[in-house]
């Protein structure tokens, strides 16, 4: 009925980050070739988040927040706080810089943090596209409320609402509020579908889920979601790619070369900086912690 992917636990300083995807047995779901659960964490006063500028070639990144606040800035010279139930979408393309912080009142306060972090592969045809970056605030992502569940709408259509997010490819990605005993339908209309409980506890017709693995489900497979406590789900996948993706830190390709050279201009610091956050950078490892396994 499904493919269980167990969570890596990489301790950051802060918080704890849970990935589970790119993992040996399954690189993508959908156009998903990423997928990290972080926090829940408190920093204390003074204390914040400080990813510094490092680069992003041929993907799609997603940001959204269940609590705290993360101010984004980018090569192209954008600046962004999201918030809670916003979605922030940076398409990387042919190379993007950006950076990650707390904001200064948040910092100056002590605040929560919890959220997911997803990237998107890019499509063949688009993978050396224009970099772009986009917000949708909160209120223009559709929320569908009915028996004590509360989906909101992060990307494409789902129970008959669409997102307003760009779509590079075809991709579903949603974030269930349920109370205990609630229950909602999984559609089977996407190619490749995904479940991850990210607070409580829900089982998916009948079969209780781990919290933090991802559930990938049987294509075609209609199913029912329903929560065993008050529960918060995520459900993504969409177009399933015909030709594969490598991942390599930062970097997604379905050219082993392409990466190669990106790597290369990143050691040589040809990229473009951040204004606004642009003395500080995130080397590159040696030995990275994201890679695919072909």
């Amino acid at each position: 009925m499904f493919t269980v992917i167990t969570p890596s636990t990489h301790d950051i300083g802060a918080f704890d980050v849970r990935r589970t995807l790119p993992n040996k047995a399954r690189t993508m779901v959908g156009p998903f070739i990423f997928v990290d659960q972080f926090g829940p964490a408190h920093f204390d006063i003074g204390a914040g988040m400080d990813v510094r500028p490092h680069p992003h070639i041929n993907l799609a990144t997603v940001t959204y927040l269940f609590e705290g606040a993360i101010d984004h800035r980018d090569s192209l010279g954008t600046f962004a706080t999201i918030r809670p139930g916003a979605c922030n979408l940076m398409t990387a393309g042919r190379g993007i810089v950006h950076s990650e912080r707390t904001p200064a009142a948040e910092r100056a306060a002590g605040s929560a943090i919890s959220g997911m972090q997803t990237w998107l592969a890019l499509p063949d045809g688009k993978e050396e596209i224009d970099p772009a970056f986009e917000h949708v605030a909160k209120d223009d992502l559709p929320l569908i409320e009915d028996n004590n569940v509360s989906a909101r709408v992060i990307m494409g259509s789902l129970w008959g609402k669409t997102s307003p997010i760009t779509q590079h490819s075809a991709t579903i990605y949603a974030d269930i509020l349920m109370h205990a005993g609630a229950t909602i339908p999984i559609e089977a209309e996407a190619d490749e579908r995904a479940i991850l409980v990210a607070i409580g506890d829900a089982s998916l017709d009948g079969e209780r889920l781990d919290r933090h693995s991802l559930y990938i489900l049987k294509p075609g497979h209609a199913m029912t979601l329903r929560a065993d406590s008050d529960a918060r789900v995520m459900l993504l996948g969409g177009e399933a790619f015909s030709t594969p993706r490598h991942v390599w830190w930062n970097f997604v390709s379905s050219s082993r070369d392409r990466i190669n050279e990106a790597k290369h201009e990143w050691k040589e610091r040809k990229f473009p900086l951040v204004p606004g956050d642009g003395k500080e950078f995130i080397p590159i490892p040696e030995v990275p912690k994201t890679v695919s396994y072909p």
